[in-house]
């Protein structure tokens, strides 16, 4: 008798954040400093562009930085899901928060995208709202409520996440990312539920 093979689910890690030297040290661009970290871990380079996005198939996850705007990262995630055949549920989109302190990171399997743009148009063209996320805190301290909110204007905020990171925080945010990418190494090789368990304090 033939033995069945044994089926291998490829998922990717799709890190959002905007092109161009000018927003590279924002904090809106964190996600795609994650899977930097991981593609200089995994030892491949982020140098083919398909789907509006740079892509590499890196072992136990593939990697991929949106090249469009923020607001249309979705554009990408759609067309890597069919060209690829990712589903949503293996697709992990790591991102920034303001709504977290600047340090923590947030791991969940699904949710509303929260306000965030980028989330949004991910929702919108994979028509679920079941897509893992990453979250990292970029909250200054002191910005956040008891409720869990932050309380900027939308110009503010704008003008807030499109800003380098102050010196008293680049330390701080440059652990985020390493432990965002340890997040991301455990969430392929363990799940969801298990990784949040660890990582979500």
């Amino acid at each position: 008798m033939r033995r069945a093979k044994a089926i291998s689910v490829q998922r990717l890690v799709l890190g959002l954040g905007n092109p161009g030297e000018r927003y590279a040290d924002t904090r809106h661009n964190l996600g795609f400093r994650v899977v930097e970290e991981l593609a200089q871990r995994l030892d491949v380079r982020l140098g083919v562009e398909v789907c509006g996005a740079f892509w590499a198939a890196a072992g136990p996850v593939d990697l991929a930085t949106p090249r469009t705007y923020m607001n249309r990262s979705g554009y990408s995630a759609r067309c890597l899901s069919e060209r690829n055949g990712y589903a949503p549920e293996n697709i992990l989109v790591v991102y920034d928060e303001v709504h977290l302190p600047l340090g923590r990171l947030r791991l969940r399997g699904r949710g509303s995208p929260g306000g965030h743009r980028g989330m949004e148009s991910i929702i919108e063209n994979l028509r679920t709202t079941a897509v893992p996320r990453l979250r990292m805190g970029i909250a200054a301290d002191g910005a956040e409520r008891a409720d869990g909110s932050v309380s900027r204007m939308e110009e503010e905020l704008t003008d807030f996440v499109l800003a380098p990171f102050a010196a008293g925080e680049i330390e701080t945010a440059t652990r985020m990312v390493r432990r965002a990418a340890d997040c991301v190494l455990s969430w392929a090789d363990r799940g969801v539920d298990a990784t949040m368990n660890e990582y979500n304090g």
